[in-house]
């Protein structure tokens, strides 16, 4: 276990490290006229996600150090015989815990922002406010972790203030939805693989949404606590959500990163397989955790065999169709189509360059004159005015 805790708190610092040089990176070298509301909503998605990851790895890898000297050194932080209190630890950890949900799922949320205007030809809906949310994400999900502990034995004057912000960090997350939702609405859109994706976020993240209401409430979470609606809804919010982003900006960037072009065959059988197979599998687990069916437990009334069988068959077709998506990957990037500059006609700067993009990436720096998502303004000019793209 002492070589588990030093791999852990070495890991954090290097989590620590790597946070300090994006947000460096975003403070000091942002080129001429890219002013902080001209940054491309993913860039903001990573500067929230790695101040979570600044702060809270911090606190993980505190806790991780008083472990070790508990174990090391004799002390008792959390080792009750010697006046230490193991629910510290609890909360130390799920301090850290989830706001690690966020640092997963805050990438995603940007990924597929930046996706829709591209697909839909319109501009952001509400980017300020977009931007503001992931903010307010950012400092709630600070505020909220407790929720995880309601069954604990912790102080019960915590419960309502716990459940209280819980239930508002729902806003700003809500706000993300709408502003995908604000975006799509009236718009040109291109049903390509990556904005497939973004439907699929859209379908699945609001029964990951919907679900975690019960949880943050104190009287249901007591009846459903260790229970597969637990399992269900984790699911749906880690897979549902942040895979699913995942998959619409590899999709995406594909292009961008190798040169070439995916399948998009392939990439709709890998879609509509995983899609169907999530929900096949995951659904039903919310009707075993209303049964009362515990998680972590390997035996279970033979009543629920039936439904128990369903979900394990499902699950092998997401495995299958992952294995979709890696076969697309592999066979594109060795002998796929190859992509011209720009194949979605986007206007952020990574697209004003080759692809892949060269050393250098441009011979100049650029200027940019206007936001990075312009589609169907009068002057829907790329994001630069100024400044070459080396390799073009």
């Amino acid at each position: 276990q002492q070589a588990f805790l030093l791999t852990f708190i070495t890991l954090g610092i290097s989590s620590i490290i790597s946070a300090v040089n994006f947000l460096v990176t975003v403070a000091r070298l942002r080129t001429t006229g890219m002013t902080p509301m001209r940054m491309p909503i993913f860039v903001w998605s990573l500067v929230v996600t790695t101040t979570l990851v600044l702060m809270a790895t911090s606190v993980v890898a505190a806790a991780l150090t008083m472990v070790l000297f508990d174990r090391l050194l004799g002390t008792s932080f959390f080792r009750p015989g010697g006046g230490g209190d193991p629910l510290l630890y609890q909360h130390l950890f799920w301090f850290y815990s989830h706001p690690a949900v966020y640092v997963m799922g805050v990438p995603a949320f940007g990924a597929i922002l930046e996706v829709v205007p591209v697909f839909a030809r319109k501009p952001l809906f509400a980017y300020r406010l977009a931007v503001l949310s992931f903010i307010g994400i950012g400092l709630l999900s600070f505020m909220v972790w407790a929720h995880h502990m309601f069954v604990s034995g912790m102080a019960e004057f915590f419960h309502i203030p716990i459940m209280v912000t819980t239930e508002l960090i729902s806003v700003p997350t809500g706000i993300v939805f709408l502003s995908a939702l604000g975006t799509i609405w009236l718009g040109r859109i291109r049903f390509t693989v990556p904005m497939l994706w973004v439907f699929g976020f859209l379908w699945n993240f609001v029964i990951g949404g919907i679900t975690g209401v019960y949880l943050a409430d104190v009287p249901t979470d007591l009846a459903l606590s260790d229970t597969y609606f637990v399992v269900a809804h984790f699911h749906y919010t880690i897979v549902g959500g942040m895979v699913t982003g995942l998959f619409a900006g590899t999709y995406y960037w594909f292009p961008k990163i190798t040169g070439r072009l995916m399948s998009e065959r392939l990439g709709r059988i890998h879609f509509w397989s995983f899609t169907l197979a999530f929900n096949a599998t995951f659904l039903p687990m919310f009707w075993l955790g209303l049964q009362g069916m515990r998680r972590r437990v390997a035996d279970f009334p033979t009543e629920l065999s039936d439904v128990n069988l369903w979900t394990s068959v499902a699950s092998f077709v997401i495995a299958l169709s992952t294995a979709v998506f890696l076969w697309n990957a592999i066979r594109s990037w060795v002998r796929g189509p190859l992509a011209s500059a720009n194949p979605w006609r986007a206007q952020t700067l990574e697209w004003q360059v080759a692809s892949p993009p060269p050393v250098e990436n441009f011979e100049h720096p650029p200027v940019v004159t206007s936001g990075p998502y312009e589609y169907g303004t009068p002057t829907p000019a790329p994001a630069l005015s100024a400044g070459g793209a080396a390799g073009r």
